[in-house]
């Protein structure tokens, strides 16, 4: 499939105002509350392959600056009654839901993902500052007497201090939100540092937080093309006791390194390596619904993907036939085109890694039954494709595909299934269709994962703690325990 200028599937932009307007989010560096006017970094249009706008490429000094206005605002921060804090999440959940769709398009632009699919998104990533907006004033402590009866033990959960926050190009909005709304809630400020990629998304987070009432030197946020030596550099700040990051294991290895040495807590979401099973007697329509889903959700660029389908082999040759239906019928385009399902990948490089997977499985005797190859561009494009009998020693089973690519398994016992679905560094989601619901509880005891989809196809939920086990990362984000990642406990032994 091609997608040439003058092809209908590449339509022009469309009008962009209001919080839309890549323009409006590129005057520089956010701190201290004030817009720093710098650019020179371009923010590419995956759909188009076209430049949207420049951004800054902050410095060492920047950070120090950003780390200093984090300092200088967290005492007053710290001091905000929990309501007050929780009144300001909430006016900045309504605002999100007011510019929804502005904010879907500028996703859509410089990410490439469907415009369904940012909606989604914004919805999402608004849920977490209401969520946390209920749970500024909920974090709990304890009062209890010692076994011994010798004296009172009262525990306190203060904030853990300057956090700093890095987030993926993949969930632009999702993911700052999930990071700064309980920070916030805990009251930390934060230094945010987006991806490269996707960097418009997070000015215009942080242009919302300003309007609904976040103090200056609260929130800050540094685009960088040098994110391994600004990071670094606050790490070693001794005001900064907390990061959060999501990205890949590679780089998340090295962050805990890092932070290591100045003996900084960490929160990790990592990669993943989703098994999607299905059973025999699953409801064979459900499964092949939440298998678009988990698939193809982002065009697959998401770390809870389903990355290997594992189908028992009783209902195997239907899944197939009707993944492949499916898949073949989705209608590939600009991420900003209404009609799309389908948008283009992040870069070029990712495309290559796509097409390296697939062309090695292919060469080790898999087939694809429906695409396969990249697309001729304009934009970083590649099909939905399903690959059958891919072989289980593949490296397309062992790495993160995050792509519109779905590779089938066969089996015939659960053991069997169990055995490859664990067989992987990874532990961060996984999907079940059964009928059987004990027998799913069962399984699930049994699978080395963080999170399980019984008989769906989506895990995320703002009040669900969302994490991996294994490579997948060390902690959790969304529900109650999330804000517990930025607090510390403290102990006070009383004698009264």
């Amino acid at each position: 499939m091609h997608l040439p200028s003058g092809d209908p599937r590449i339509m022009p932009l469309p009008e962009l105002t209001g919080y839309a307007d890549p323009l409006l989010h590129s005057q520089g560096l956010y701190i201290d509350g004030q817009w720093l006017p710098r650019r020179g970094v371009p923010v590419v249009n995956p759909s188009t392959g076209d430049t949207l706008t420049e951004i800054a490429d902050a410095g060492i000094a920047d950070a120090t600056a950003a780390i200093d206005a984090a300092a200088g605002a967290a005492p007053g921060w710290r001091a905000t009654p929990a309501r007050h804090r929780a009144e300001i999440l909430r006016r900045w959940f309504h605002l999100m839901t007011e510019h929804a769709d502005a904010l879907a398009t500028l996703i859509s632009l410089e990410n490439g993902k469907t415009l369904a699919d940012a909606r989604g998104e914004v919805a999402y990533a608004a849920e977490f500052f209401r969520w946390y907006s209920e749970e500024a004033s909920r974090i709990q402590g304890e009062y209890r007497r010692t076994p011994s009866g010798s004296h009172t033990i009262l525990v306190d959960h203060e904030p853990i201090g300057i956090a700093v926050l890095i987030t993926p190009w993949n969930f632009p909005a999702a993911m700052a939100a999930r990071k700064i709304a309980p920070a916030l809630a805990a009251g930390c400020t934060v230094v945010l540092k987006p991806a490269l990629e996707t960097p418009l998304t997070a000015c215009a987070m942080a242009r919302l937080g300003e309007e609904a009432g976040v103090p200056p030197g609260v929130v800050n946020v540094l685009t960088t093309q040098s994110p391994g030596e600004l990071t670094n550099a606050m790490l070693a700040d001794a005001r900064v006791r907390k990061l959060s990051f999501t990205g890949s294991t590679s780089v998340g290895r090295l962050l805990l390194a890092e932070a290591g040495r100045h003996v900084i807590s960490c929160s990790m979401e990592l990669g993943g390596n989703a098994p999607f099973i299905i059973m025999d007697d699953a409801d064979l329509d459900a499964a092949l619904d939440g298998a678009m889903v988990a698939k193809m959700r982002n065009a697959g660029e998401a770390c809870t993907a389903a990355n290997r389908f594992y189908v028992q082999a009783g209902i195997h040759d239907a899944f197939v036939e009707g993944l492949t239906a499916r898949m073949a019928r989705l209608r590939v385009g600009a991420g900003y085109d209404p009609r799309t399902q389908c948008g283009p990948m992040i870069t070029p490089a990712a495309v290559q890694k796509i097409d390296r997977l697939v062309s090695s499985a292919v060469r080790h005797g898999a087939q694809a039954t429906t695409g396969g190859a990249p697309l001729q561009g304009p934009g970083f494009f590649y099909p939905p494709t399903v690959l059958v009998n891919v072989p289980a020693a593949a490296a397309i089973s062992q790495e993160e595909i995050f792509g519109p690519v779905a590779p089938v398994y066969r089996f015939d016992t659960e053991d069997e299934m169990v055995t490859m679905a664990n067989n992987t560094e990874y532990g961060l989601a996984a999907y079940l269709y059964t009928r059987d619901i004990p027998r799913a509880m069962r399984l699930g005891k049994r699978l080395e994962t963080g999170m399980l989809g019984i008989n769906r196809g989506l895990v995320s939920d703002p009040a669900a703690p969302f994490g991996g086990v294994k490579q997948s990362g060390l902690g959790r984000e969304g529900g109650v325990t999330g804000i517990l990642e930025f607090t510390e406990p403290k102990y006070y032994a009383v004698d009264f």
